[in-house]
């Protein structure tokens, strides 16, 4: 139903902005996130959006998910008051490409991992997903949306 490659990913810098509750609100978090990096002028140091996600939502009550909308910054961007540093390892990681809007990641999540990972042979490593955001829905129709989920295994 998907594809899944096995890639070796770069190590990331983020500033974030941490989110607590449903993951498909974690919008307001990316809203407060850019206003504050449009505030202190950091978009010319901007190499991508991220989100991080912590929890199963499968076995977390909803209220308690934890996550970060995260922009990826480079070396020379120093971190305002309001946002948080964050680094992602880099390293081996399951790359699945989702197109579509965001409303069908959750079908995308539970193939991966309920799916696919089971029968890879792969193990998933002790840091969390995260959602690479390849292109911007302010200028991109829903369906065109592409999502790299990835998940960073040993």
């Amino acid at each position: 139903m998907y594809t899944v490659t096995i890639t070796e990913g770069p190590a990331r810098r983020l500033f974030a902005v941490p989110h607590k509750g449903a993951y498909n609100a974690i919008g307001a978090a990316f809203d407060a996130l850019g206003t504050i990096v449009a505030a202190r002028n950091l978009w010319p140091h901007a190499q991508g959006m991220v989100a991080v996600y912590y929890d199963d939502p499968n076995s977390v009550p909803e209220a308690d998910l934890t996550s970060h909308a995260g922009l990826v910054v480079d070396a020379a961007a120093v971190l305002p008051d309001g946002l948080q540093e964050m680094r992602l390892p880099g390293g081996k990681m399951a790359v699945l490409r989702f197109k579509g809007p965001y409303s069908g990641l959750k079908a995308a999540y539970d193939y991966l991992y309920g799916v696919w990972l089971p029968g890879s042979g792969e193990e998933a490593a002790d840091s969390p997903p995260f959602e690479d955001y390849i292109n911007n829905p302010m200028d991109t129709a829903p369906a065109d949306l592409l999502t790299d989920i990835c998940v960073p295994i040993k």
